[in-house]
């Protein structure tokens, strides 16, 4: 991990692009978060951000997502979520995030849905 407890990397599966992301999810990783989202978009058809190794999502975290989502939004690009614990789930759910992804139990669940 980095200094500011976050990391992503971005892995090719087939036409998707998972986002790797481990650590803390606050407004400091919005940076890394941006440029791994764009170099996920080269030739991906959809984008799933893998929050298995996530280990805090902040509110302004939660912020970094909405502006992912704007992009993907604008980029008419489909994106997905898998590895999120019950307590995130509930968060989205509640934020209402929920209604702009799809969230998948687990990556071979994401897999399936292509």
């Amino acid at each position: 991990m980095t200094e500011n407890g976050f990391d992503v990397s971005v892995a090719k599966r087939g036409e998707d692009a998972v986002l790797e992301m481990s650590g803390t999810v606050t407004r400091t990783a919005q940076e890394k978060m941006e440029a791994a989202y764009r170099e996920a978009t080269a030739g991906s058809r959809r984008v799933l951000l893998d929050f298995g190794a996530v280990e805090y999502i902040n509110s302004t975290g939660i912020a970094v997502i909405v502006g992912l989502l704007a992009m993907a939004r604008a980029d008419k690009r489909e994106i997905g979520a898998f590895g999120l614990s019950d307590h995130y789930r509930k968060v989205f759910q509640i934020t209402r995030l929920s209604d702009f992804l799809i969230i998948y139990d687990d990556e071979s669940a994401a897999a399936a849905a292509t």
